[in-house]
């Protein structure tokens, strides 16, 4: 029997202020909200580093720039709209994908996970990679495609309608709801 997860990923302050988009926040705490209802886990996923930043390599064209500097705590926090609640695991990452430098994935199977819905900001960010890796892993996937956002509209709109269905079943929030939610066991 599958178990399935919902990941929301780099939806941190930080983050979200970098991504006007007035309805993607209410939308995404649909999907919360509804996963929780459904008794489905809620896993937040979030990038961060320690103080002085060890793990970046100042050759690291996405996080180099932070080497050796010290990012602020709030960095980390996830937005007050979809906010974990104390009994919702968060895990840290230390590069693009949800795998890299965190414990996702003995999470994942500890918990008898084999299904994530992906979530997240940026589309041709966090959820391409965590796609990419969890399908090489074998976990089974869905993308909430308005559930994921990126400065790019064309570039998602490329990745959810031609890329990503080549290794998940891609949806919407309502659809997703309606269709998965609603029939859950």
């Amino acid at each position: 029997m599958t178990r399935s997860a919902l990941l929301v990923m780099d939806v941190q302050l930080a983050v979200t202020a970098r991504y006007p988009d007035p309805d993607y926040l209410p939308r995404l705490a649909t999907a919360v909200d509804a996963a929780r209802t459904a008794g489905l886990p809620v896993i937040y996923v979030v990038v961060g580093f320690r103080p002085g930043a060890p793990e970046v390599d100042p050759r690291n064209r996405m996080f180099g720039a932070i080497a050796g500097r010290d990012t602020p705590a709030q960095a980390a926090e996830v937005h007050p709209a979809v906010a974990p609640r104390p009994d919702e695991a968060i895990v840290v990452k230390r590069r693009v994908s949800g795998f890299a430098g965190s414990d996702l994935d003995m999470l994942l199977r500890a918990s008898g996970i084999d299904h994530l819905v992906l979530t997240g900001i940026a589309t041709s960010g966090v959820v391409l990679s965590t796609l990419r890796q969890a399908a090489d892993l074998d976990y089974e996937l869905t993308v909430l495609s308005d559930g994921c956002l990126d400065n790019d509209p064309e570039v998602h709109d490329v990745l959810t309608g031609k890329v990503f269905p080549m290794q998940a079943d891609v949806t919407t929030v309502d659809k997703w709801i309606g269709d998965t939610l609603t029939n859950h066991d």
